[in-house]
C-alpha cells in the first residue's frame, strides 16, 4: 500500500543515486496529496543536506565546482553538508509516474512575494518512502516565464557532461526526451498544473507554518537499498 500524506505534514524529498547513496535531501511541507500529484512547499530556512561541493559552488559563486561534484557522483564518493533553503519560496508538484516535477519559485516584491518563474526539473518518477519520496535529478531543466509566454532550456552543458560520465544512461536519456515533449505539450495546451497557473501564481507561504525540518540526524552520505534490491 502506497502511503498518503496529510496536509501540513513534513516530508523529505531525496535524490538517490543508483548506488543507493543519498545525493541530497530537502524538507518540505505537504499542501495536498491527490491522484494528480503530491504538492509540497518550502520557504527560506527549510532544512536540507547537499553535496559539500555543491555548497562550495554556491558559496564561492564558482560554477566550475559543480563539474567536480558530478565527477564525484560518477565515482560514488561524496560528502553531504548541512544546508538551509535560501531566498525563494518554493511550490513543487510531483506527479506520481512522470519523469519530471513542476516547480514555482517566488521572490520578495515589496511587502509580499511574486512568482519569479516556473521551473521543470527532469528527474526519476516518485518512489514513496515512510518519510516522503525519493527521486533522482537528471540535471537538465526547463525555465518558463511567469506568464507562460516563453521558455528556455537550462543546464544543457551539464546534462551533456553527465551523459559522458555515464550518470544518465541511454534509457534515462530516452525517458527525458519523452518527458520534454510531454511538458511542452502541457504548456502549449495549458494542461495539468498550467491549467490553474493564475491561481497558483497568487499562492503564498503561510508565515505561521513551522519551518520544515529534516526528520533524522545528519549523516555523511547515507546508503539505502537501491531500487530493485
Amino acid at each position: 500500500m502506497v502511503r498518503s500524506f496529510e496536509t501540513g505534514e513534513t516530508v523529505v524529498r531525496r535524490d538517490v543515486h543508483r548506488s543507493g547513496r543519498v545525493w541530497n535531501e530537502q524538507a518540505l511541507r505537504v499542501l495536498a496529496d491527490i491522484d494528480e500529484a503530491l504538492v509540497t512547499a518550502c520557504a527560506p530556512g527549510a532544512e536540507a543536506r547537499w553535496p559539500a561541493l555543491y555548497a562550495k559552488a554556491r558559496d564561492d559563486g564558482d560554477r566550475s565546482v559543480r563539474t567536480e561534484a558530478f565527477e564525484a557522483m560518477a565515482t560514488g564518493r561524496w560528502e553531504l553538508a548541512d544546508a538551509v533553503w535560501q531566498e525563494t519560496d518554493l511550490l513543487l508538484w510531483k506527479p506520481p509516474a512522470t519523469w519530471f516535477s513542476i516547480n514555482a519559485f517566488f521572490v520578495p516584491d515589496g511587502a509580499g512575494r511574486r512568482l519569479r518563474n516556473w521551473y521543470v526539473n527532469f528527474e526519476h518518477p516518485t518512489r514513496r518512502t515512510e518519510a516522503g519520496f525519493d527521486t533522482f535529478d537528471l540535471t537538465v531543466d526547463l525555465l518558463i516565464h511567469p506568464d507562460l509566454t516563453g521558455w528556455e532550456w537550462k543546464d544543457e552543458d551539464e546534462y551533456a557532461h553527465v551523459r559522458r560520465l555515464g550518470i544518465v544512461s541511454d534509457t534515462e536519456h530516452q525517458a527525458v526526451d519523452d518527458a520534454r515533449a510531454q511538458v511542452l505539450a502541457m504548456l502549449a495546451d495549458r494542461a495539468g498544473v498550467f491549467a490553474h497557473a493564475e491561481r497558483w501564481a497568487a499562492w503564498s507561504w503561510e508565515p505561521a507554518w513551522p519551518t520544515p525540518r529534516l526528520t533524522r540526524p545528519t549523516v555523511a552520505a547515507e546508503r539505502i537499498a537501491p531500487e530493485g534490491g
